[in-house]
């Protein structure tokens, strides 16, 4: 046999303290089993968690001389809640008892089991001394690893590589190397990996797994990777190991829960508790989102919020201890990684949660995307569902490419929005006669204050192109809505509009205007309003007027610089592209902050993608 026990302290103590590592080999199979020999004791349950989430199948040890102890209670517990269902319970030691003794015991265990995701499981008596058992147990072992083999179907779409570490060391001639348990997904060597929650890029050196050296290991197996570019003191247990497409760190999930059924008193949201997620412990706090409180043996859906970030994906079971690491509470699955901080009990976020339940990852994204009313980001949700490709978008869904972000917005939740968008605009114009109607920026505020800004600028081009409504400049109006001049004003814009050309890049003032005009100051102030408000002429600032020809030259400009400095500009570019001075440079780009061409980001101005504006002409 293999002696598991590495430590000296373990070898002193005749106990295991720390996981310890075997392997057994399948006769005709070229399979090969790995064991995780995990501690017993009571005060070592998160170093049992640590090895237990990645595993198949569970051997729960009972010593026929002792009993069911309160560490069987709790592990069984612990496996209930990670959803093992495949296992065996193994009665140890069955040479030191009588037959009566080996009955009561074996009936104590299977009352225990009533009510646990092993209540089927077999119940092997073995003994180490004797040897009584062990074939059978065995053969059970051998049966289930060919049973696994075979019952292997390659998952859709491709579930990406993921290894939760549960050791990291450094290796003479190798480097860093880390351990553990492949959760999805396969590795090569060569291959570039993260090291979630960090974010660091690794790349694999060397690969053993099932103690082999190999060129490719795969999910289900034990797995050393030999690292480069990292040190071992940067790695720790419950980092994961994953594949860069789905690398993210979260300290806010959304989950299903159960409280385990042996709890004495309900939960309730703002319980403190200790984290358990692949081989990672981490403090964190539990709102319950859509009961009160969570009575022994009944779900909710949860968000779980940690105090330092770790590695969550769609589906990962999770394990709840009480805040002091005494006993276990409660399980569950992710549904969300990444759970927003508002709005995280509305019915709409726990119907999305709900979809999130749905069976297949198509399922989930058809689900989620129709009755998601501010779309979807399909890159994101690839990434939360830890998946390799996206899947495909649903059918007669908007889109828009933003960077890395793919948006989405299914055909019914558009619809809703089309409609929405056209009942808010018909209330302004109501509201507000003698303007053109709102700018884009502000509309959003109104209609979709939550739809990321490049899908909005997709729905109103859209919808444009619908007839729902008409894109003038940065103004949004019904096409049946229009700001009119009186023959007065039209007079007074006809005699405005050369000397606004004439101004050029410095702009008009509107009582510069009135003296070169010859025209009263008030109706010429009233004009010019208006013409803005069509979206004929731009007001920068107060009484600062630009042509719309002037102003798409700018645009033009700022567009060039931006595009030839990755994406951004600063002030000073702007000014010596444009002669113009210092002051009157940052009001203009401030004024393309307002309407939506430009976003300021501390000193810099960073052109917006998604935004068409004055592109009619370039």
């Amino acid at each position: 046999g293999v002696d598991t026990d590495r430590l000296p302290e373990e070898k002193k103590r005749g106990i295991s303290i720390e996981l310890g590592y075997a392997f057994l080999d399948v006769p005709e199979s070229g399979e090969r089993i790995g064991f995780v020999d995990v501690p017993g004791h009571e005060r070592l349950v998160h170093t049992m968690l640590a090895g237990a989430s990645g595993i198949d199948f569970a051997l729960l040890l009972v010593a026929a001389d002792d009993g069911v102890m309160p560490q069987t209670r709790e592990h069984l517990a612990v496996l209930s809640l990670l959803c093992k269902e495949r296992g065996a319970v193994v009665l140890t030691k069955a040479d030191r008892v009588d037959a009566a003794q080996l009955d009561a015991v074996e009936l104590e265990v299977r009352q225990l089991l009533q009510g646990s995701t092993l209540a089927q499981a077999l119940i092997v008596r073995v003994s180490a001394q004797t040897g009584q058992g062990v074939d059978a147990l065995r053969e059970l072992l051998w049966q289930e690893a060919r049973f696994r083999a075979a019952d292997q179907v390659p998952v859709q779409p491709a579930l990406a590589f993921r290894l939760a570490i549960d050791r990291s060391f450094t290796l003479g001639g190798t480097g860093t190397v880390v351990t553990g348990t492949i959760h999805h997904g396969s590795v090569r060597v060569g291959d570039t990996l993260s090291l979630v929650p960090s974010m660091k890029q690794v790349r694999v050196r060397s690969l053993h797994a099932q103690n082999q050296p190999v060129q490719q290991a795969q999910a289900g197996q034990r797995c050393a990777v030999a690292l480069a570019g990292i040190d071992k003191d940067a790695v720790h247990r419950g980092d994961w190991l994953v594949d860069s497409a789905v690398a993210l760190a979260t300290d806010r999930f959304d989950v299903t829960l159960t409280l385990w059924k042996d709890e004495e008193k309900p939960l309730r949201s703002g319980a403190r508790v200790q984290v358990h997620l692949g081989a990672a412990s981490v403090p964190g706090t539990v709102a319950l989102l859509d009961a009160e409180q969570l009575p022994p043996g009944g779900a909710a859906k949860a968000q779980i919020i940690t105090r330092t970030p770790l590695g969550a994906w769609h589906g990962d079971r999770v394990v709840l201890r009480d805040a002091s690491a005494t006993r276990t509470m409660a399980g569950g699955q992710v549904l969300d990684p990444r759970a927003p901080v508002r709005y995280r009990r509305t019915p709409q976020r726990l119907a999305l949660l709900a979809a999130l339940q749905q069976p297949s990852v198509t399922a989930r994204l058809s689900e989620y995307s129709e009755i998601n009313p501010n779309g979807m980001d399909l890159r994101n949700f690839s990434r939360s569902q830890g998946i390799l490709q996206a899947p495909t978008r649903p059918e007669d869904a908007l889109e828009r490419r933003d960077g890395d972000a793919h948006w989405i917005l299914a055909a019914t939740p558009l619809k809703a929005v089309l409609a929405h968008l056209a009942t808010v605009l018909a209330s302004y114009h109501e509201q507000h006669p003698d303007e053109l109607g709102p700018v884009n920026s502000r509309l959003r505020r109104l209609a979709q204050p939550r739809m990321p800004e490049a899908l909005w600028q997709a729905v109103l081009e859209h919808a444009e192109q619908q007839g729902i409504l008409q894109l003038k400049g940065p103004f949004v109006h019904l096409p049946e809505h229009g700001v009119r001049l009186s023959a007065t004003e039209e007079r007074v814009a006809q005699k405005a509009l050369p000397h606004l050309l004439q101004s050029g890049a410095e702009g008009a003032w509107a009582r510069d205007l009135a003296k070169l005009t010859a025209e009263p100051e008030p109706l010429l102030r009233a004009t010019l309003a208006r013409l803005a408000r069509r979206g004929e002429l731009h007001q920068v600032v107060k009484d600062l007027y630009y042509a719309g020809e002037i102003m798409r030259d700018l645009a033009h400009t700022v567009r060039r610089l931006a595009e030839a400095q990755d994406g951004q500009l600063q002030a000073a570019d702007f000014r010596d592209a444009t002669g113009l001075g210092r002051k009157r440079a940052i009001q203009i780009l401030e004024y393309f902050d307002r309407i939506g061409l430009l976003r300021r980001v501390g000193d810099v101005h960073k052109l917006r993608t998604d935004c068409s504006l004055f592109q009619e002409s370039a």
